[in-house]
């Protein structure tokens, strides 16, 4: 599932943006959901899941130590 996600942690992925986080999430929400854009009448739910996934990467990736990296994967 959700091949296209890039790994975002070191040393995979040194310097992650908030840009690639949200499209990480926005990938993730699409695969879920099995819409590609919802309908007007479903993009507040589905923006909120992107967000709610985009923080959760957020904290994942603040939160891992790499072994032999010298320390947290992102900061």
């Amino acid at each position: 599932m959700c091949r296209s996600i890039k790994t975002l942690r070191p040393p995979v992925s040194p310097e992650v943006t908030e840009e690639d986080i949200h499209a990480a999430a926005l990938q993730y929400v699409r695969k879920v959901s099995g819409f590609r854009a919802p309908a007007a009448h479903n993009r507040a739910v589905f923006d909120q899941a992107v967000a709610a996934v985009a923080a959760a990467t957020g904290t994942l990736l603040a939160g891992l130590e790499i072994r032999g990296g010298g320390g947290r994967a992102h900061d």
